[in-house]
């Protein structure tokens, strides 16, 4: 599927970020909360309230978490991800380590280890995801072939886990990645990010509040529209 995308360091990008992660501008004076930038040259756009999509020249990351926003002060996210690599970038070996979560505190903290994952005993995290969640098969048209994300143990598809996963432009990749939050999950803005071989990908997403989400859910598909119609113009 091809998507027309924002830059983040336009003008619109920047109000687009906003009104994406924001609930409401009044949210904003209230909070004092800052406008989410990437720092980093990437476009960005949503396919649902909790999808989100941001690619470069090199790289495309898709980003599912509806489940994470309803588990606020839970110390393990779940989130559903895509990647692969645009055209005509060679074959990138993406491993655990090149993915890692920030936090509205600040922190940075490493894609958990499948003995963590174990240890920790999410079957019932995993079984929630199964009807908590949104497709996000988005990608480039040329990425057409089927591939697995397989960080962590799969015990119903009877998968063994990888410590990485070939990307390359023909294929899209698909998983579930999961990390260890000391203190539980918090509201507010955090960044999934994915190096790849010669640049990074930052997926900006908040985790609402009750509020938030109320106001939000009725809006994403209206602010969508006006962020693709201001783009082709």
């Amino acid at each position: 599927m091809k998507h027309r995308l924002l830059n983040p360091f336009s003008a619109v990008g920047l109000m687009a970020l906003l009104a994406l992660t924001l609930a409401s501008g009044r949210a904003l004076a209230q909070e004092k909360i800052q406008k989410p930038v990437p720092g980093v040259p990437e476009f960005f756009t949503l396919e649902g309230q909790f999808v989100r999509i941001a690619y470069n020249n090199e790289g495309y990351v898709s980003l599912g978490y509806r489940l994470a926003n309803q588990s606020v002060g839970e110390e393990w996210m779940l989130l559903e991800i895509g990647a692969t690599v645009r055209k005509p970038t060679e074959n990138h070996l993406l491993k655990r380590g090149d993915i890692t979560l920030q936090t509205p505190d600040m922190k940075t903290i490493p894609l958990a280890s499948n003995k963590e994952y174990q240890g920790a005993g999410l079957m019932g995290l995993d079984r929630r995801a199964k009807t908590v969640r949104d497709s996000i098969n988005y990608f480039p048209p040329e990425a057409r072939q089927a591939c697995p994300i397989v960080f962590f143990t799969q015990l119903d598809k009877r998968a063994m886990p990888r410590e990485q996963v070939d990307l390359s432009w023909q294929r899209a990749c698909l998983g579930r990645i999961f990390f260890n939050i000391p203190g539980g999950i918090q509201h507010g803005q955090h960044w999934l990010t994915v190096q790849f071989a010669k640049s990074v990908v930052r997926v900006p997403f908040r985790i609402l509040t009750k509020e938030e989400e109320k106001e939000f859910s009725g809006k994403w598909k209206d602010i969508k529209k006006e962020h693709e119609k201001a783009f082709k113009k």
